[in-house]
């Protein structure tokens, strides 16, 4: 079921512009990150669930880019654009050849399962 998004048509056509680039720069900075990495962890300072996703990529021996934005008081609107782009509530967010796997628990269980391995082995889709 494809998530909900207000259609552009919905957008009076005076504010379209300032929507389509609200932050658009942490959201093309992510995005060339994601192009050149397997893969990226986005985070935020202060957050330990960033932390913990490192960790366990340092664990499982899988090279990753990490991007922190700011902290719970610091460029919390610039990370809101993030959300708005992904999808995904909270930080970190964490891609794989491209694709949101999720947080620090998501990407847990895909170590686990082996999942993380065989997405890496195949690469880009």
């Amino acid at each position: 079921m494809p998530r909900s998004i207000l259609d552009e048509s919905r957008i009076h056509p005076a504010i379209r512009e300032r929507v389509a680039h609200h932050h658009e720069s942490i959201v093309r900075e992510v995005q060339q990150a994601i192009a050149d990495n397997a893969v990226v962890v986005v985070g935020m300072g202060q957050n330990p669930f960033p932390r913990l996703a490192r960790r366990a990529l340092d664990r499982a021996g899988v090279p990753y880019r990490y991007l922190q934005y700011g902290s719970y008081v610091g460029s919390w609107r610039r990370r809101n654009a993030l959300k708005m782009w992904t999808g995904w509530p909270t930080f970190p967010m964490v891609f794989v050849n491209g694709t949101l796997v999720g947080g620090a628990d998501d990407l847990s269980k895909l170590i686990a399962s082996g999942e993380l391995q065989r997405m890496l082995a195949q690469g880009r889709g």
